[in-house]
């Protein structure tokens, strides 16, 4: 298995125009998987962990991107969006890391799904996403803004490649003059566009070109043999064919991964506890900093940011 699949992506950010409120994504290249009745499953559960400090979240300055009022619903109190890419609990679990099997070309159905991204109060929900091949990804705008979704496949080898670049209209079912307004009403109607991922790249990464905080991650599957880590770094995999697999544990800010071969015996149980690197040196130019040039009073009129939803620290 080519590992480099599962390095970031770059950070760029462009601005466009259309006017879309929401969007499925086809994910479209082949892979063969068989559904059988699987005799005498085995189960992988275990936990990850963060070997490592837990960087800081990335602090972005809301004068310096549109919309500052209602986006810093939520912010720290002083004028900065924070993005915390790591989770992590008390005891070092790392949350929304994918385990995935790689080898499994038989075993239980596949069921399909189409995973929901939305746009709620500048951020998009949830941060990582977890997709079948073939099958597609829905993006809606739950918010009274407009945002740009730009999403691109990533490679080592070839860098990263625009995927999609479509704005997403405002809501105009929200209350967009009330300030303080909650998200009781319906997303905008879905729309398709198509995408084409090259052959061998596995992972996408998406963000709003109007707000840079705004990014999700989200990684194709060729079988029904994965999972999410939890809040405490936890997963369980269960009903998997006997034999001997792959085991990949990935999470988009820690680098390529970690791989360990496993073998499942008939009915049998591993408990696994492995480990993703936490990032070293200084990751991001976006930091939470107090500088009076780039305060409120720099926008030359007053603009009052209440983060009601959740004060973040």
């Amino acid at each position: 298995m080519n590992m480099s699949l599962f390095r970031g992506a770059s950070r760029s950010a462009c601005c466009g125009a259309a006017m879309l409120c929401g969007l499925l994504f086809p994910l479209t290249f082949a892979w063969s998987y068989d559904v059988i009745d699987v005799q005498h499953g085995g189960t992988i559960e275990g936990t990850i962990v963060l070997d490592g400090a837990v960087p800081e979240p990335k602090g972005f300055n809301l004068i310096t991107f549109p919309d500052p009022a209602y986006c810093g619903r939520i912010s720290n109190g002083r004028g900065w969006r924070l993005l915390y890419d790591f989770v992590v609990s008390p005891q070092g679990g790392l949350q929304d890391a994918i385990v995935l099997l790689e080898g499994v070309e038989a075993g239980k159905p596949f069921e399909l799904s189409v995973p929901l991204i939305e746009a709620r109060d500048c951020i998009f929900q949830p941060f990582m996403t977890v997709v079948r091949n073939g099958h597609a990804v829905e993006v809606v705008n739950m918010d009274p803004v407009m945002h740009d979704i730009q999403g691109y496949e990533t490679s080592l080898e070839a860098g990263a490649r625009v995927l999609f670049n479509t704005p997403l209209v405002m809501n105009f079912q929200h209350r967009r003059g009330d300030i303080h307004a909650i998200h009781d009403h319906a997303p905008g109607k879905s729309l398709v566009g198509p995408i084409y991922l090259n052959k061998g790249r596995r992972t996408f990464y998406m963000q709003c070109g109007f707000h840079a905080y705004m990014e999700s991650w989200a990684m194709a599957v060729n079988n029904p043999y994965y999972a999410m880590t939890d809040g405490n770094g936890q997963f369980k995999i269960e009903n998997i064919p006997p034999g001997t697999y792959q085991l990949v544990v990935w999470h988009p800010q820690t680098g390529p991964g970690t791989t360990k071969m496993v073998t499942v015996g008939p009915d049998g149980k591993l408990v696994e506890q492995l480990s993703l690197p936490a990032p070293k040196g200084n990751r991001t130019a976006y930091k939470v900093m107090d500088n009076p040039r780039f305060g409120l009073e720099a926008l030359g009129h007053s603009v009052d940011i209440d983060p009601f939803v959740e004060l973040q620290h």
